[in-house]
């Protein structure tokens, strides 16, 4: 069955997002704050609108997957956004990483528009991303998921609603948790074998097939180690990431040690002028020791 879709916020993630949407045969509507980003979706065939509003006007679902929670609100509470236009009985469905409690702000003013609205961040980077293999975390009602469950498929293999509004993001921060130690643990691990004498690729080769395996070992130190920077995630989006599981860590009465470090780290990243980086750019701070 062909939906009427829009799709707001074509980057990284979301050019090959609505792809998949597009190349299903359904018609997509799309909305970008840089026209340029969109422009391989429109040759396509998706239609340009000049703001989120306008996007989700003609929409029976519509996704966002916009940088940071302000875009977020931006897109939805703003004047021409898309609470304000979506038309009743639409879904809404944010796929920024963002605050559990703007989550559950959306999805109440959403239902008092006679709309529903899910929060499904995921995770998988450009690369899930481009091949619809991504991580697809779902938070709010229950019925909207069902109905929105087989585009959710065209994006992602492995998806779950995981409770009510905030759900979602709350999984999120789960995930963006243990991924800021991981990012430590493998930067760590190739700075010492290369100080030992060892060939790093070589060590990758090794224990990335053992106890010590991981997504990010496996996939981003390979690319670090070539000098490859280029951003599957923004290391400016991971840090907005982890400021939000410290603030909701916080809220709940939690010390994340290992959170507090990465964070740490990556500000310092920042601090070097390299926030434009993928996240693997971290073994750049490592190797900086000398």
């Amino acid at each position: 069955m062909s939906h009427s879709i829009a799709f707001i916020g074509t980057g990284v993630m979301g050019r090959s997002m609505a792809g998949h949407l597009l190349k299903a045969g359904h018609t997509l509507h799309v909305f970008n704050r840089t026209k340029a980003r969109a422009q391989a979706l429109l040759d396509g065939g998706a239609h340009w609108h000049d703001s989120a509003g306008a996007a989700a006007a003609p929409a029976d679902f519509v996704f966002t997957i916009v940088g940071f929670p302000a875009d977020v609100e931006e897109c939805y509470f703003g004047q021409d956004g898309v609470l304000a236009r979506a038309k009743p009985g639409a879904v809404l469905v944010d796929m920024t990483t963002s605050s559990p409690l703007l989550a559950q702000r959306i999805a109440a003013a959403a239902k008092a528009r006679g709309l529903a609205a899910l929060d499904a961040p995921v995770s998988g980077g450009d690369v899930g991303a481009r091949e619809a293999r991504l991580v697809i975390m779902a938070g709010g009602d229950a019925a909207a998921f069902e109905r929105t469950k087989p585009l959710f498929e065209l994006m992602g293999k492995n998806i779950a609603r995981h409770g009510d509004a905030g759900a979602g993001q709350h999984c999120k921060m789960a995930n963006q948790i243990a991924i800021a130690s991981g990012m430590m643990a493998w930067c760590e691990a190739l700075t010492y074998a290369r100080r030992a004498g060892l060939d790093p690729a070589r060590v990758i080769e090794s224990i990335g097939g053992g106890a010590a395996a991981s997504w990010s070992l496996n996939n981003l130190a390979p690319r670090a180690l070539k000098g490859d920077f280029a951003p599957g995630f923004y290391v400016k989006h991971f840090l907005k990431d982890m400021r939000i599981a410290l603030e909701s860590a916080e809220a709940m009465k939690l010390d994340l040690p290992g959170l507090r470090q990465a964070k740490k780290l990556y500000d310092e990243v920042a601090a070097r002028g390299w926030d434009e980086n993928g996240t693997q750019v971290l073994l750049r701070l490592y190797q900086a020791q000398g």
